[in-house]
């Protein structure tokens, strides 16, 4: 077919709730939680559109690509274009296509299928950090992560059959007036999914591919309900292994990303000519088999990614960051600032792109200005763009303060070094447990600067997390 999966890239959040620990805080409910395993916790300022951009990053490549592709069920903005913003924050030219994709926990497979079928380089990128509400067992199955592919005309994995099946099946939904999911019986989904619709599709797509099931040496499909692809390995004869589970059992299901993510820990365990299935579900199913032709590049990565992070076991910190409780912060809180269109139009860019300028003496600032602040120059210059998202950098300075607010507080802040020169103020994130430190490495994220609760708007700047991440250890 000529069209082929290039890299691949994923991103979890930094905090991971053990599941443990919250079901049995909630055991004198009597409700049914799931107990095993870690779920991946957002932080307050992250969203679909920074999980995404983070997953991307590693694919810009050197040449940018014809398009970005955005999809997530969970989206903050609304009539906004969340791609667009993505290639802003990426800093690829303006003249990049864009297209979100939503409503569909397939969304994100769709959006690689058609990508693949187009035959241009495209980057389709997948985030939700979706609403839960405490008692449903959603809140602790559900995770917060995002996944990115990029595709092209050659590279590692080859796309050689593929079968969408569209049913307006309704397994679980959200809606305006009940943005938590609300999930029908296990039974009758997982009964009704196997038979109906992923058996189908996955038998058409190995048709098209000129395979058997037996041939498929790994899985990756995003399962409505438990037992789906064991039901569908039994019918198909398959021993295939479903690499989905592993993200589910350890960051949780991932909405829209989740198959793209268990995807590339397929990708990782595939060899060289082994065939990969990837299937995405919501109403109704995408099936597409890959032939592995090499190792490709992110896959091993995010192998990596899950067994890193800091555990959470605070539960009143989990439900605070989650929305299940909403907290009083006091006086310091009743702050929103309303950001302008005027001033996004103007800097919006160089500031979701962190893209600050060199002057004529080399000298690198952010932000840029008209007369640069080096003190030998006096007259105005135009500044040479320079990313400073992707410097590495070392903390100069730390403060952790407990009066200026943050909804997940201390707020920790100080001064950055970059290594091309430039040194920024800046918030940090992704607090390890014995605290920042001066000389530390650390590494760029992008984060919601500012919430405007009353206008329903939000602004975008990057901080500083550390370069590193602890293991997790055994769940």
């Amino acid at each position: 077919m000529g069209t082929w999966i290039k890299s691949i890239g994923g991103y979890l959040p930094y905090l991971r709730l053990d599941r443990k620990v919250a079901a049995r805080e909630l055991a004198w409910t009597g409700l049914s939680m799931p107990g095993k395993g870690l779920r991946a916790v957002a932080s307050w300022d992250e969203d679909p559109l920074t999980l995404a951009a983070e997953a991307s990053r590693t694919l810009i490549g050197k040449a940018p690509p014809a398009a970005v592709r955005f999809a997530s069920t969970s989206a903050y903005f609304t009539d906004r274009s969340q791609a667009a913003m993505m290639i802003d924050a990426l800093a690829f030219p303006r003249s990049t296509r864009s297209a979100d994709a939503a409503n569909s926990r397939r969304a994100a497979t769709t959006a690689l299928l058609d990508a693949l079928l187009a035959s241009s380089g495209e980057v389709i990128a997948a985030a939700d950090k979706r609403e839960v509400q405490p008692g449903n067992p959603s809140q602790l199955a559900f995770g917060d992560g995002a996944a990115a592919v990029r595709t092209g005309q050659a590279g590692c994995a080859e796309l050689v059959g593929y079968a969408s099946l569209t049913h307006d099946f309704i397994d679980r939904y959200a809606s305006q007036e009940h943005p938590t999911s609300y999930a029908y019986e296990e039974r009758f989904v997982r009964d009704t999914a196997v038979g109906e619709i992923l058996l189908p599709t996955i038998k058409a797509a190995c048709d098209m591919a000129g395979v058997t099931p037996e041939d498929i040496a790994h899985v990756a499909l995003a399962e409505p309900a438990s037992g789906c692809w064991a039901a569908c390995a039994r019918a198909l004869q398959s021993n295939a292994p479903n690499h989905c589970a592993t993200v589910t059992e350890n960051a949780g299901d991932l909405g829209a990303a989740h198959p793209l993510y268990g995807f590339g820990l397929a990708l990782a365990a595939a060899q060289p000519g082994e065939m990969v299935l990837l299937v995405g579900f919501g109403s109704g199913a995408d099936a597409m088999v890959f032939r592995v032709d090499e190792e490709v590049p992110g896959a091993s990565t995010m192998v990596q990614a899950l067994g890193k992070g800091q555990r959470l076991t605070n539960i009143s910190r989990f439900l605070s960051l989650t929305g299940g409780i909403d907290i009083d912060w006091g006086m310091r809180a009743e702050f929103n600032q309303k950001a302008q269109a005027t001033v996004l139009e103007r800097i919006g860019r160089d500031t979701i792109g962190f893209i600050g300028g060199r002057d004529s003496q080399g000298n690198v600032q952010f932000p840029k200005s008209d007369i640069p602040v080096n003190p030998s120059l006096h007259t105005p210059e135009t500044l040479e763009d320079v990313r400073l998202a992707d410097e590495s950098a070392q903390i100069v300075s730390i403060t952790a303060d407990r009066l200026n607010f943050t909804p997940d507080p201390p707020f920790d802040f100080g001064l950055v070094q970059f290594t091309n020169g430039a040194r920024v103020l800046m918030e940090m994130v992704d607090r390890p447990v014995t605290g920042f430190e001066v000389g530390q490495d650390v590494r760029m994220h992008l984060r919601i600067k500012s919430k405007n609760s009353s206008l329903g708007f939000r602004t975008y700047f990057w901080k500083a997390a550390p370069l590193d991440r602890p293991a997790l250890g055994d769940a």
